[in-house]
């Protein structure tokens, strides 16, 4: 089988090395404002992702609880627990922001649509992946910051829960709940021109990228971090991931679950946004110098999951078709 190239990926790995030839423009003070396109762009994102969001779409889903719980406890505790465990466990051989950032990818909700259009690739549960991408989004708003400030006061560092979840509600939730009011007018031509908006919403996240690494080249955070420290960070991830994937066949094998809800359990129980992670990081690390740092585990995570996940998801939709 032939595997694509993924031109997001790969523009993420573009944008990355823009910031490191040209950290200026984007980094505080630059002539980009960074701190303004950081929020506007946060409130674009979540603003499509309200409109494009159907929660007609959740009412199939409601009902298989024992699912819900799983997925939702994989994401926001299993997963938190396990990073505080690796964390612990690395103790000085890499650096704080990166310790930082393999607990923020386990602290971050789940993704949506890859979560959903491989669920239904594979022939799984569509309505309780949905439903469960979707909750996890809106849990992660509160979620997500509770776990990262407990993780820094319980390193000796101290950071208002408060102004960050009033920050995160007002550039993540309000534009969400905005572009849900606006459905009844702009549903139909979100549904029309959703490639275009699709290019919107990936290219405002590029842009965020580049405004997250430009602080950390210019401010030589990469100094002494060298490829070791990526390639432990890549191993990690896969561990990491395999780990979560085979606890959720387990669990879902115990608790009696369905083939369908089975893949629907894994997909959503094991994949970490990279979509709403980036934004989120800019909002609760705020103009941090490390914040590439920060990042670096959710963009090796984020390419791991999909490889993946779409090789197991046709895999497994092939298996389930009816013969010719």
């Amino acid at each position: 089988m032939k595997l694509k190239p993924d031109w997001f990926l790969i523009s993420m790995v573009a944008a990355t090395v823009l910031a490191w030839a040209f950290p200026s423009p984007g980094a505080a003070g630059g002539w980009m404002h960074p701190e303004v396109v950081t929020k506007a762009g946060v409130a674009l994102i979540f603003f499509l992702h309200g409109v494009a969001l159907s929660f007609h779409a959740l009412k199939a889903g409601t009902l298989r609880w024992p699912l819900h719980l799983l997925v939702q406890s994989s994401t926001f505790v299993l997963f938190p627990l396990l990073g505080l465990m690796l964390t612990f466990a690395l103790g000085d051989s890499v650096s704080p922001e990166l310790k930082l950032g393999l607990f923020f990818l386990c602290a971050l909700p789940s993704t949506v649509s890859s979560s959903v259009a491989m669920t239904a690739t594979a022939h799984g549960n569509v309505a309780g992946a949905v439903f469960n991408a979707t909750l996890s989004s809106l849990l992660g708003v509160f979620l997500t910051p509770l776990w990262v400030a407990f993780v820094l006061k319980s390193g000796g560092a101290s950071q208002p829960i408060g102004p960050v979840i009033l920050d995160l509600i007002r550039w993540l939730v309000l534009p969400l709940v905005v572009g849900q009011l606006c459905r009844p007018w702009l549903g139909a031509w979100a549904q029309r021109h959703k490639a275009r908006i699709g290019l919107v919403d990936r290219g405002t996240i590029l842009l965020l990228v580049y405004t997250s690494f430009c602080d950390s080249f210019k401010q030589h955070i990469w100094s002494g971090h060298g490829a070791g420290q990526i390639w432990l960070m890549a191993g990690i991830s896969g561990a990491l991931f395999a780990l979560v994937m085979i606890v959720m066949a387990r669990a879902s094998d115990a608790l009696g679950f369905s083939r369908e809800d089975k893949i629907a359990a894994m997909f959503c129980g094991s994949k970490k946004t990279l979509a709403s992670g980036v934004p989120m990081a800019k909002l609760i690390f705020g103009a941090h110098p490390g914040l590439g740092l920060i990042l670096l585990p959710i963009m090796i995570y984020h390419p791991l999951q999909l490889v993946v996940c779409g090789l197991l998801a046709q895999r497994w939709g092939r298996q389930s078709a009816p013969p010719p």
